[in-house]
């Protein structure tokens, strides 16, 4: 049985302002930078890679972004759980509950590109627990489930 977090999905400028606080609260700086890569991630439909970020920043600010320099800001973002990484796709997902730290289980369809996430700690815990009992400290689980979304079942 999943064990569900009750929290509350942000979007819009309050999820800007709960991203912000965050990444302060971590005793980070919320720059101009940072800010344009977060809503450009949160903007996005499905996850997204480094470049697509970095074309539509670019775009967003007139000039060339470089990706090496959103991959550092991505890589904080999943360091400060703004942002989730979609390994299998080397792609980004923005945490529209940056205040909730959980490890998530991905669903990605194949089909159409789509992610979505469900929490299930004892999934979670029981791989966590497997890690250490192999000699592993800090595990950090990273579940990805693929196939077709139910739009593209059909």
């Amino acid at each position: 049985m999943a064990t569900h977090h009750h929290h509350h999905e942000h979007s819009g400028d309050k999820l800007i302002e709960e991203a912000s606080a965050a990444l302060t609260g971590a005793g980070e700086q919320w720059t101009a930078m940072r800010e344009d890569v977060f809503r450009t991630l949160a903007a996005q439909e499905r996850p997204a890679s480094a470049y697509d970020i970095a074309e539509d920043v670019g775009k967003l600010r007139g000039k060339r972004v470089a990706a090496n320099s959103v991959y550092r800001i991505l890589d904080l973002f999943v360091r400060t759980n703004l942002a989730n990484r979609i390994e299998s796709a080397n792609a980004y997902l923005v945490n529209t509950h940056p205040g909730c730290r959980h490890d998530c289980v991905f669903l990605i369809c194949d089909d159409c590109g789509q992610a979505d996430h469900f929490d299930d700690d004892k999934l979670t815990g029981a791989l966590r627990e497997a890690g250490k009992a192999h000699g592993f400290s800090q595990v950090s689980p990273v579940v990805e489930l693929r196939g077709l979304c139910s739009d593209c079942a059909v």
